[in-house]
């Protein structure tokens, strides 16, 4: 829970990353070419055990599963879409993707358009019908760098300052799709400024690097 002078902000499952990332610490900006993702980033990652059993706990209904609002479940272009917040002045869903093998936005090709755009279109067809939001009262993007390496989105009232929805890590669903619709490698080779906190050891291997 991470509480400001207005609303608090509930974060659902809570992994030892999230909980974290509310801590205060120094934060610095870094800049990922596709190279270093590649040389640096990716290597990283996999060296990690970064647990994403709770996801897949999430998708099989094993947990959370009367947070489920929608399903799709084709297994190449579906998804669950899951509440996080239900209040209207602070609405907050994901849509956690079935497949499994699309960690981040860096994975993402033409190949994936299908499963965007089927997010979007009943992402927002769902939503309009649970809450009665329409879809130009609604926020859609990805993160990057992600909490965890299971490609999802965040759908959010435009009128909740939801955590992590700042430029310089929330990339809107509707330009990764146009971009994709204009390079298919586009996310693969493109350069991408996020912010990653003192503590993160992924910060450490660009130091290391010579890249900050």
């Amino acid at each position: 829970m991470k509480h400001t002078k207005s609303t608090p902000s509930l974060v659902c499952p809570a992994t030892e990353k999230h909980v974290k990332k509310y801590l205060h610490q120094e934060v610095f900006l870094v800049e990922e070419s596709g190279e270093d993702y590649r040389n640096l980033t990716l290597p990283y990652i996999s060296s990690q055990s970064f647990s994403v059993q709770w996801v897949h706990n999430i998708l099989e209904k094993k947990a959370e599963a009367d947070r489920i609002v929608f399903e799709d479940p084709d297994p190449d272009t579906g998804f669950v879409l899951f509440q996080v917040g239900s209040k209207l002045q602070d609405l907050y869903l994901i849509a956690i993707v079935h497949r499994r093998d699309v960690k981040s936005l860096r994975d993402l090709t033409s190949e994936h358009l299908p499963l965007l755009t089927n997010i979007r279109s009943k992402g927002e067809d769902a939503i309009q019908r649970q809450y009665g939001i329409p879809p130009r009262k609604l926020c859609m993007y990805l993160h990057y760098q992600p909490s965890y390496y299971h490609l999802h989105v965040h759908f959010t009232s435009l009128e909740f300052d939801a955590p992590g929805c700042r430029v310089e890590r929330a990339h809107l669903l509707s330009d990764v799709i146009q971009n994709l619709q204009a390079d298919s490698s586009y996310y693969r080779n493109c350069s991408l400024a996020f912010p990653l906190r003192a503590d993160d050891g992924l910060l450490l291997r660009f130091k290391e690097a010579g890249k900050l």
